[in-house]
């Protein structure tokens, strides 16, 4: 056999298919469009669902791809093992409704045997039990050996997730030979060993399963295949799992080179170059689709991965960040295939060197409260961290369990690892329970995909056309389809040809009318439905509307008008973030409205005044200079060459819309737009905040709601000015002086409290009950802030110098408590920490400290006084 490479193989099976008639597909974007089942796509089929169950109608009926996938639920048995990894990429050809299991199987025998020349007689085949249909094509078509197809199980050889589409599988596997088996007399296919290797499932889509466990053959059954490409490289590089492919060993070899540890010397080590180098694929990948590190859905995923790579450099020796490095590398074997790799390479070093860095502060943050743990363990003479706490830090600080573990023996110590496992299981169970019935979901039919397919596209006019002739092609009510509809019905209708928007790309739908001589719908919301129609919202006002009527269709465009000063503002902003804030802003969501727009981005901290100030100026100039705004359809390699800039989550055709403002803006947009950037008006900047780890929003106004926003502020200016009694320019300079004033009468008065305060020491000195020679103060003060009961608590604790004091303050509903424990009271055996972790537990609030400080706050302030009795107790069972 020739050996091939990884990046060779690719090329080799997407160029086959495109010469049997196949559409080559661009790998979808790792985070699923309109599909509720699944977190990330991982699988090759996952993105083509929509037309697989008919929901969509596909761009042709044959397509190929190489489609860039993430599992992750053995994620711990990563490194592990050298047939485990996170990232893979998976071959795939496709027939929706074409041809079937003959043309199939005889194209992929042809691959195998022609194209990558595997010996015939080292290929076996697997095949549904009852799927005579498959055998006798194997058998007599391809002339496979009946010894060498295996039978197998619904388990193994059908393939069905719920209802919907599903049926049987036929495998091909290839025999490495004997010197790769285990040495067993059976041993076989389907045996653990690593002999026969499990290559490309054709999948035979021939049923569809409904909710009464029937399976009803499907009218036009589909094709749908998965060749895992490090597994066919593996095959074709004669090596033994995927770490030793050509461009995962060039990643796997830097690893090494970066950290001067040696592949294949010592376990441990490989454990954590292995985890490294599939970790950081997949970090790769994520973060080029737009994925963003958190702590809950894919960005915890990616948190993860990234994580768990950087604690596994740690273990290696490794100072510092190192995972840009290593990313540089991926980029470098795989920005060919996926060019926005290469596109977005600042974007994602960014990304990944900032959740770097903040791993790093919060395994520190991890490390010190592990160690106020072990603290607690010595004190309490006990062994074993809880679980519950050991899973606190790995959920909370990313703290692994392994390095709890590492730390803990240190100490003579362990962790009830039985009870973490719990926490984590309910943990899972808690994420699973949130996708529990979504299983099905991307299979579901909606109403609209029940619609006769002879109902046209909807025919938009509405970029350049506020009205349209059209006819009424379907009705909808209740989830049903109807023949007609009248007054005070809420319907969706379909049209032949409609100037309304439909909402899309983060831009709402139009509003407006539908009527006609004995008719008038008021439209509501306009959307895109199954095949290319658009479903009008509606409302009948007037009359009685049928299937077949002539109409009329008109927009409101006094609204549609709004609408475009705000996506074509959005577009101004966005290139001026990128020029403040610099190219690794990309958009990360919008919404556009007619009051106002919302634009989410990509950025790692809050924006300074003086930035926003200049992104708006920046903006504004930009709708001074009254850019003509020109729009025309380019294909994408046209697009890119004119400077667009493709949006994450977008889907591009072949054929793109290019929206350029002048020189100052290119982007692909499929949006509606103004003729000049003028007619924006005036923009203004309302708010900036976080969002998410790494995304910002801005919301903004333009036009006449930008000129309101502007008034109510020049009248709350000028309503402040007269209750100050000044001129509006001179209230800055007034309100500075009241201000001034306020703060030293607060100081006087804070002096006054204090002085009061202190003059009562005396009282409650009185008071200190005595336990083991150690003096107890337990007082409540009254309108006391938290510094000035500290004060207090330093004074009481230096006159008496062995004493332990315990002091509360209320203000408003909220309790405060301090703790203060001297030298001596310290040397005896006192904790204020403890006292005051047991005090706010009782009480329902929390705290704790040093033995000689602490504090916390009480919420049930019916339990304050009942809680304060316990401090005595407490004090006695510390004290030597």
């Amino acid at each position: 056999m020739e050996k091939l490479g990884l990046n060779e193989l690719r090329e080799m099976f997407l160029s086959f298919y495109e010469s049997k008639d196949h559409l080559r597909l661009k790998s979808a974007s790792l985070v699923p469009q309109g599909d509720k089942s699944i977190l990330i796509i991982n699988s090759g089929m996952a993105p083509l669902k929509a037309y697989f169950s008919g929901q969509e109608t596909p761009p042709k009926e044959r397509a190929v791809s190489c489609q860039k996938c993430i599992r992750t639920p053995d994620i711990e048995r990563v490194g592990k093992t050298a047939r485990h990894g996170t990232f893979f990429e998976m071959l795939g050809n496709f027939s929706f409704g074409d041809y079937f299991k003959k043309e199939a199987i005889a194209s992929a025998w042809e691959f195998c045997t022609k194209v990558l020349k595997l010996p015939e007689d080292r290929l076996w085949v697997t095949i549904y039990l009852d799927d005579d249909e498959a055998f006798e094509i194997w058998h007599n078509d391809i002339k496979v050996p009946a010894d060498r197809i295996v039978r197998m199980g619904k388990e193994d050889n059908f393939w069905e997730i719920g209802l919907g589409p599903c049926g049987p599988c036929s495998e091909i596997y290839f025999d490495r030979g004997p010197e790769r088996g285990c040495g067993k007399d059976d041993c076989k296919l389907g045996c653990d060993c690593d002999r026969y290797i499990e290559f490309w499932n054709l999948v035979f889509t021939q049923f569809d399963k409904d909710e009464a466990g029937n399976y009803n053959r499907l009218a036009k059954p589909n094709i749908d295949t998965g060749m895992g490409l490090e597994r066919i490289s593996a095959i074709m590089q004669d090596v033994d799992n995927i770490f030793e492919v050509d461009t995962i060993r060039y990643i796997l070899d830097y690893v090494c080179n970066l950290t001067g540890v040696k592949y294949g010397q010592d376990p441990k080590q490989d454990l954590s170059i292995r985890v490294i180098t599939d970790h950081i694929r997949s970090t790769t990948f994520m973060t080029s689709d737009g994925i963003l590190p958190s702590n809950e859905g894919r960005g915890y995923v990616l948190r993860r991965l990234l994580r768990r790579a950087a604690r596994h450099g740690k273990l290696l020796g490794i100072e510092g960040v190192f995972l840009t490095k290593i990313a540089r590398k991926v980029i470098e074997v795989s920005g060919e295939a996926y060019p926005e790799l290469v596109e977005k390479q600042d974007y994602i070093l960014n990304v990944i060197d900032i959740e770097e860095n903040r791993f790093n502060e919060t395994i520190d943050k991890g490390l010190n409260i592990l160690e106020s743990y072990i603290e607690d363990l010595n004190g309490s003479k006990s062994k074993t961290l809880s679980g519950e706490k050991a899973f606190e830090l790995y959920d909370t600080y990313g703290f692994p369990l392994d390095l709890t573990r590492d730390v803990l023996e240190e100490q003579g110590l362990n962790v009830d690892e039985e009870s973490f496992n719990k926490e984590m299981q309910a943990q899972r169970e808690r994420a699973r329970s949130g996708r529990a019935d979504t299983s099905g979901e991307a299979w579901k039919e909606d109403i609209y995909s029940k619609l006769d397919k002879s109902i046209a596209t909807t025919s938009f006019v509405g970029y350049n056309e506020y009205t349209s002739d059209s006819k009424i092609l379907a009705v909808l009510t209740n989830n049903e389809i109807v023949k007609t509809a009248s007054e005070g019905q809420e319907i969706s209708v379909i049209l032949a040809t409609t100037p309304f928007y439909a909402e899309s790309g983060g831009q709402v739908g139009d509003t407006g009318r539908i009527f006609n001589s004995s008719f008038e719908l008021e439209v509501v919301d306009c959307k895109k439905v199954a095949d290319g129609r658009f479903a009008h919202i509606c409302k009948v006002v007037k009359g009685e509307v049928s299937i077949g009527d002539d109409c009329m269709a008109e927009i409101n465009v006094s609204r549609r008008m709004a609408i475009a000063r705000n996506h074509s503002t959005t577009h101004l902003l966005h290139k001026a973030l990128r020029t403040v804030l610099g190219t690794h802003v990309e958009q990360a969501g919008s919404l556009v409205t007619p009051d106002r727009l919302r634009f989410d981005f990509s950025h790692f901290k809050a924006m300074t005044e003086e930035e926003l100030e200049s992104v708006e100026r920046l903006v504004n100039e930009a709708i001074l200079d009254s850019h003509d705004i020109f729009i025309k359809e380019a294909s994408i390699a046209e697009a890119k060459q004119m400077g667009a800039m493709a949006l994450f989550g977008e889907k591009y055709g072949d054929v793109v819309r290019v929206v350029k403002m002048g020189d100052y803006s290119v982007e692909l947009c499929g949006g509606t737009h103004l003729a000049t950037t003028s007619q924006a008006g005036l923009f203004k900047v309302i708010s900036e905040s976080g969002i998410a780890a790494g995304v910002r929003r801005i919301e903004a106004i333009t036009g006449e709601k930008a000129y309101e926003h502007m008034k109510e502020e020049e009248k709350l200016v000028r309503e402040i000015s007269e209750k100050l009694k000044v001129f509006p320019k001179e209230s800055p300079k007034k309100i500075e002086a009241l201000m001034a004033q306020l703060k030293e009468t607060e100081r006087e008065l804070a002096a006054l409290k204090s002085k009061l305060a202190t003059g009562a020491l005396d009282d409650v000195i009185v008071n200190a009950k005595e336990i083991k020679g150690v003096k107890c103060i337990v007082h409540s003060f009254e309108g006391m802030n938290v510094d000035d009961l500290r004060g207090m608590g330093d004074k009481l604790r230096d006159r008496l110098a062995n004493s332990l004091v315990i002091l509360t303050t209320t203000e408003g509903d909220k309790i405060s408590i301090v703790g203060m424990a001297s030298k001596q009271a310290v040397a005896q055996g006192a904790h204020a920490g403890n006292v005051i972790k047991e005090v706010t537990k009782y009480a329902g609030g929390s705290g704790g400290g040093r033995p000689d400080m602490a504090q916390g706050g009480i919420k049930d302030a019916s339990k304050l006084q009942d809680a304060l009795a316990l401090v005595e107790g407490v004090l006695q069972g510390q004290l030597k």
